[in-house]
């Protein structure tokens, strides 16, 4: 069993390292036998030939060193979004004294879902061993991202022998969903038509008279808002902040069930979709949480606080579609954290009685129930027919078909 261990410890030799050994060899025997100057040139060249080698090959790329500088992301406080790029910084030091013509350095960049990207591109080191190498990722997708080792492949001045060695120089990043601006949702307007019986008893989010803070000053902005003080203190325009009305709270329901969406990207419609409304409450100050539907229900309470959507828009970040459970047994087993009388807001492209059954449930529930319809893959004529069915029963439906349509469905307007 010892044996078996060293022999797996001795390293494998190349071809070309047991070419120059051979070449020293027959030198060694040619000065031995024949000597003179000429096999003492040959055996001295050979063997300075071989320690430079040897040199190169312990104290080059075997032993390189580096970091990684990521021009967006955590590091340097800035959220990444769908479809942005990554520029990234690699900084190498190679120690050694002997100079090496080039390196070659490959990376690989792999998501959560198992993807990967390569780069390969080659540094020429300085003098002391020091190179940058700076590239750029393609647009990326929602998803978090780490840069595996990074390889180092390089070669002695005279291209003998291939010298391979490895860092692991730290990037992990995270791309939260696409969004899109949505600047009025026609689901908090009581004076709305379309609104449905339900909403006849919200209420919109209007001021009162009493006064919360004081925030900057915003074009636009009334003179009588204006808070003199303040502005003199702090040589700065700044505006008086009113409290506004409460509203009831907002649960948003995503659908994570594989069978239920037709392909990959009508899933990331209704992800993008979810945070796209999350960024809205987020704005306007609702209090709205998430309930992501898979084989059970992953709840966030409903809350104006940023760090807790925060926590909501991370949890988006690694969500994926699931073949276990149901939709609405998911829903049923959360239920107790949903606040009373709040918006139910399904996210689905679900358009049949499952659908139909859960909105009805959660009208049973004392929710007022809502269906954001994902109807990208549809056929067509299939969303006016559950938007009608909808209707007739007295449910808010919006269809939604692309991620750039939704601020004009959810305004109630056309494009």
């Amino acid at each position: 069993m010892n044996m078996v261990k060293r022999k797996h410890r001795l390293p494998r030799l190349s071809g070309r390292i047991w070419l120059l050994v051979v070449i020293w060899v027959v030198c060694l025997l040619y000065l031995l036998f024949q000597g003179g100057k000429t096999s003492v040139m040959l055996l001295s060249m050979v063997t300075l030939l071989i320690v430079y080698l040897w040199i190169v090959g312990l104290s080059g790329v075997r032993r390189v060193q580096g970091s990684r500088q990521l021009s967006q992301g955590s590091e340097f406080g800035e959220l990444l979004h769908a479809g942005d790029q990554v520029h990234v910084k690699l900084s190498l030091s190679i120690p050694g004294f002997l100079p090496l013509p080039y390196v070659i350095v490959r990376e690989v960049l792999k998501r959560h879902t198992g993807e990967s990207w390569s780069f390969e591109d080659s540094v020429i080191p300085s003098l002391k061993g020091g190179g940058q190498l700076t590239f750029q990722t393609p647009a990326l997708e929602r998803g978090s991202y780490h840069f595996e080792e990074t390889e180092c492949v390089s070669e002695d001045i005279f291209g003998l022998l291939e010298h391979k060695g490895s860092l692991n120089a730290r990037g992990e990043f995270r791309v939260l969903p696409r969004t899109v601006f949505i600047p009025y949702w026609q689901m908090n307007d009581r004076r709305s038509r379309m609104s449905g019986p339900q909403t006849v008893q919200t209420r919109t989010r209007r001021e009162t008279t009493q006064i919360n803070g004081v925030r900057d000053y915003v074009y636009g902005d009334r003179f009588s808002r204006i808070h003199w003080n303040a502005t003199a203190r702090t040589g700065s325009w700044k505006s008086k902040e009113f409290e506004h009305e409460t509203v009831p709270k907002t649960m948003l329901v995503l659908d994570v069930h594989m069978k239920h969406y037709v392909n990959a990207e009508q899933f990331e419609l209704a992800v993008s979709s979810t945070a796209s409304l999350l960024e809205y409450g987020g704005r306007e100050r609702m209090g709205v949480g998430l309930c992501t539907a898979g084989e059970k229900g992953t709840v966030f309470q409903p809350s104006e606080q940023t760090m807790e959507r925060q926590r909501m828009m991370h949890h988006l970040v690694d969500i994926h579609t699931t073949s276990q459970g149901s939709l609405k047994s998911a829903v049923e087993s959360s239920v107790r954290q949903f606040p009373q009388g709040c918006y139910f807001i399904l996210i689905s492209p679900l358009n049949d009685y499952q659908a139909m059954e859960l909105l009805r449930w959660a009208d049973t529930r004392g929710m007022t129930p809502c269906h954001v319809y994902i109807g990208e893959g549809s056929a067509e004529g299939e969303a006016e027919e559950w938007m009608s069915m909808l209707r007739a029963r007295g449910i808010k439906g919006y269809d939604v078909e692309s991620l750039e349509e939704l601020p004009a469905v959810m305004g109630g307007g056309t494009l």
